[in-house]
This record gives C-alpha cells, sequence and structure tokens, in this order.
C-alpha cells in the first residue's frame, strides 16, 4: 500500500540563524507546532533527553518519525544499532545513515565494507522496527555517486532490499561546478557518459535511484547549480565553505552573501516533482517522509541571517503544493 507522504524538518532548521541564542527544547516543539506545516520532527534524541523527547513529541502530537547520524566504521559499527533501538523505542521508523569515507584506521571504506555494515543493520532494524537509509552525502563514501549503485547491487544479490535517503543538493551544487568536477573523479565520468547530473537530461543519476525504487527517506534542502560558496565561513584552513545550500525565499537585503535568482532553484525543485510523481504513479515507492533540512553549518548556512526555519516552513509548503497538484492531475485523468 502507497504511504501518503509527509513532511517534517529537522532539529537545525528551526533556527533562524547560527548566531541565534538556542531555545528550550519545550519551545523548539512549540515553534514547529504553531508553524501548522510539519507532520513530524526528524531527529536523534540525545540518550539523556530519551523521555523529555518523548514527552513533549506526545504534547504536540508530533512524532519523530525519522533521525540520523554520521558513524565511522571500525569503531561505530554498534552505535548504528543503539541509534535504530532507541529510534524504535520513540517511534522512529527510519533512520538516516552517514557512512564516513575513511575507516577508523584510515583507509577508505570499500563498498564491500559499506554493503556489509547496511546489511547487519538492515536486519536488526527490520527487527526492531526502525529502518536504516543511507545517505548521498558530500565527505561521505557516497559524495562518489556512482558507488552508491555498487553497494546498491552488493546488498540485492545477496537478497536484501536497499535503502537510501536521497539529499539532491548534493548532486545539484556540483553541476558546472569546476571545482567540485575534480573530486572523485567526476569530470571523467561526466566525458565518459557514466553519469548524468542535469535532472532535466534522459537517464539522469537521482531518476535512476528513484526508478530502482531505493529511495526510502528524502531530505529537502535547496541548492542550485555552481552553488556559491559559503564565503561567510571558513575551514581551519583558510578555505571557505562548500555551499550546499541556496535559501528557498528571497533573502532580505544583507542576509545572503550573493544576489538571489529564484529561476537557479528549478534543477533541485524538479528532482522533488519527479519524486513526488514517480510516488504517486508507480507501485515502486516506498517513500514515506521528507524532511526538509535547512542548516546554519559551515558548509551551508553559517554566518548568513536569513531564517532557516521560514525557508523550511517555505520549502514544506511548496513541497505540500505539489503533492496536491499531482493527486489532483492523477485523479483527474482516472476519471
Amino acid at each position: 500500500m502507497r504511504n501518503d507522504l509527509k513532511l517534517g524538518t529537522n532539529y537545525s532548521g528551526v533556527f533562524h540563524y547560527d548566531k541565534e541564542k538556542p531555545i528550550s527544547l519545550e519551545d523548539w516543539f512549540k515553534e514547529i507546532s504553531q508553524s501548522k506545516i510539519f507532520d513530524y520532527v526528524d531527529k536523534t534524541p540525545p540518550k539523556d533527553q530519551f523521555n523529555l523527547y518523548k514527552k513533549l513529541s506526545e504534547k504536540y502530537d508530533l512524532p519523530i518519525l525519522s533521525s540520523g547520524w554520521f558513524y565511522v566504521l571500525g569503531k561505530e559499527e554498534d552505535f548504528i544499532l543503539d541509534n535504530l533501538k532507541m529510534g524504535a523505542d520513540i517511534g522512529t521508523k527510519y533512520h538516516n545513515v552517514q557512512i564516513l569515507n575513511n575507516h577508523a584506521d584510515g583507509h577508505q571504506v570499500s563498498d564491500q565494507e559499506v554493503a556489509n555494515i547496511y546489511i547487519k543493520a538492515a536486519e536488526y532494524g527490520e527487527k526492531v522496527g526502525c529502518l536504516p537509509c543511507f545517505e548521498i552525502h558530500i565527505n561521505m563514501w557516497s559524495e562518489d555517486f556512482l558507488r552508491i549503485n555498487s553497494v546498491a547491487k552488493i546488498v540485492k544479490d545477496q537478497g536484501y532490499t536497499f535503502r537510501m535517503t536521497l539529499d539532491h543538493s548534493h548532486i545539484i551544487f556540483k553541476m558546472n561546478n569546476p571545482e567540485e568536477m575534480n573530486m572523485f573523479g567526476l569530470a571523467e565520468q561526466l566525458k565518459e557518459n557514466r553519469i548524468i547530473l542535469d535532472p532535466f537530461k534522459e537517464g539522469n543519476i537521482a531518476q535512476h535511484w528513484i526508478d530502482e525504487g531505493y529511495v526510502w527517506l528524502m531530505h529537502a534542502r535547496s541548492a542550485v547549480p555552481n552553488n556559491p560558496k559559503n564565503t561567510r565561513a571558513k575551514n581551519e584552513d583558510g578555505s571557505f565553505g562548500r555551499g550546499v545550500q541556496y535559501p528557498f525565499i528571497k533573502p532580505l537585503e544583507g542576509q545572503y552573501h550573493v544576489d538571489w535568482d529564484e529561476e537557479k532553484l528549478e534543477p533541485w525543485k524538479e528532482v522533488v516533482r519527479r519524486v513526488i510523481k514517480n510516488h504517486y504513479t508507480n507501485d515502486n515507492s516506498f517513500l514515506e517522509c521528507i524532511s526538509t533540512e535547512f542548516i546554519p553549518w559551515l558548509d551551508y548556512g553559517e554566518g548568513s541571517t536569513y531564517s532557516l526555519f521560514e525557508n523550511a516552513c517555505a520549502c514544506a509548503e511548496w513541497i505540500r503544493n505539489d503533492i496536491i497538484k499531482t493527486n489532483q492531475l492523477g485523479e483527474k485523468n482516472e476519471s
């Protein structure tokens, strides 16, 4: 049975900007609830606040349907299982898993190593009731996008279902971006037609994952081709943030460091449209949760002063409207 799509927001996305004074957890739940936009929240609670999160989740009728964390293979395999169990205990159905590119001993993790921990986590997650979804993400094994296909094949060949989190901002920001093209052999992959990034072109990588039924969780954070670097934040080596976030709504003067152009969002929006269309027209979609994820970190929105929460709300409203339009079109075609 096809799931109704639900919209949520992540913890950091309720802030307005990175220098804002933190609010209480109750006020955090209250602000999400009062927006009347979101169906759930996306968060892995700290263990010592588990009971408080559970209490407030029930009080404000905001289930914690999805969660997430990042892990280093070689030392944190059991941590993944712990978070799956905690998620199941609080009602979380999907746990977003980021596997760092390097193993604890320093070597780059192999496809087989990723597949092995995926299978271990999937077996346990299916048992307890919280499913791991491995995310496409910069600075992780999956930044080399074609590796996702390789790991999925290993997993499927052993009889398991492959589930991923699609955060296509990590694809879109690399388009037409010379510096990003030099990473993980992407320029060669494009030249040899082994990968297509542009969502408007036939055979693009996001569409492949959609068609294969891999997308069980989705993160929604807008980005644009050749996304501007985040020149308002620097790494320790002095380099700027990579820039994997672009405001969904027009910032006020001074809130963002480049001129804003809504038209540039179209490639990012196109992937969302395709996910929604596929969900309501095909039987291969098991997607249920789409979490907005506008965040104040270095490679994203650190240093900018546009409201992360206002962008999350506007993005969620746009997605919900597209869901409604897609359903209405489907009903019209059936009549």
